[in-house]
């Protein structure tokens, strides 16, 4: 299917969906998970949309891992290898996508959508537990999360900033926002590996990519600073019904 004519009207409703991918993203994660159905309704094939999706995040990871680094919100004896970790999975990831044929990575997409959408809208609160760790399963959990996880981003995206926060607090014991901090390291770098390469091969349409990106800052920013009653359960509703609207059109292309 090809995307739609790139017309001002066309950037403006995606502009809005990333104010949304923000605002959903700052209230209670899994911004993803509207970013990214909204580029597929758009039209644009599924290399295209992952990859731009990617252009568009990768801005609003630099932002939040410096925040939290100034912070010091971030464990630094974790931060360099779990960098390098999350930044060579995502590579690997990312090639993988682009080595899939369209026709399956359309079934693929749909699969990891439902998957995703899961996982952020059962989320409860997590529990740090702290275990004593002995210095080799230390390193391999280290280097082993971001890795399985930043391979995940690579290939696809939504919904790694929740498992990242999950893993971290019930392997490492974090705080959920030390657990945060330390996840935004991952994304930050799974972000940059994976849109150096779709750049790089031309699956990044950044006259999308940057005015999606700077209504996904502002949703971000208006989101942090809103106190909605029953915030959390609305975005859970908006994330339900974007991905069911998006994975029933997805498989209708399938059958068509």
């Amino acid at each position: 299917m090809a995307p739609a004519p790139i017309t001002a009207g066309l950037i403006t409703l995606l502009a809005s969906a990333g104010f949304l991918a923000g605002l959903v993203d700052a209230i209670a994660g899994g911004g993803g998970l509207v970013s990214l159905p909204a580029l597929l309704a758009a039209g644009l094939p599924p290399p295209l949309a992952l990859g731009t999706n990617k252009g568009q995040a990768v801005f609003g990871a630099v932002t939040s891992a410096v925040s939290f680094w100034r912070r010091g919100e971030v464990d630094r004896d974790r931060a360099t290898p779990g960098f390098a970790a999350g930044f060579a999975g995502a590579w690997l990831g990312a090639r993988g996508l682009l080595a899939v044929p369209l026709a399956p990575l359309r079934a693929i997409v749909i699969a990891l959508l439902i998957a995703a959408a899961a996982v952020v809208l059962a989320r409860r609160n997590v529990t740090p537990r702290p275990r004593a760790l002995g210095p080799a399963a230390r390193r391999a959990a280290t280097l082993g999360i971001p890795l399985v996880l930043g391979a995940y981003d690579g290939f696809f995206g939504p919904g790694t900033g929740t498992m990242l926060v999950i893993a971290f607090a019930t392997v490492f014991g974090d705080r959920l926002t030390r657990a945060s901090g330390n996840a935004k390291v991952v994304n930050l770098a799974s972000n940059l590996a994976a849109v150096l390469l779709f750049a790089r091969r031309g699956v990044v349409m950044w006259s999308i990519a940057l005015p999606m990106a700077a209504g996904n800052a502002l949703g971000a920013a208006t989101g942090a600073h809103l106190a909605v009653k029953n915030g959390d359960r609305l975005v859970r509703g908006v994330v339900l019904l974007v991905v069911a609207s998006v994975v029933i059109k997805l498989a209708l292309d399938l059958r068509g």
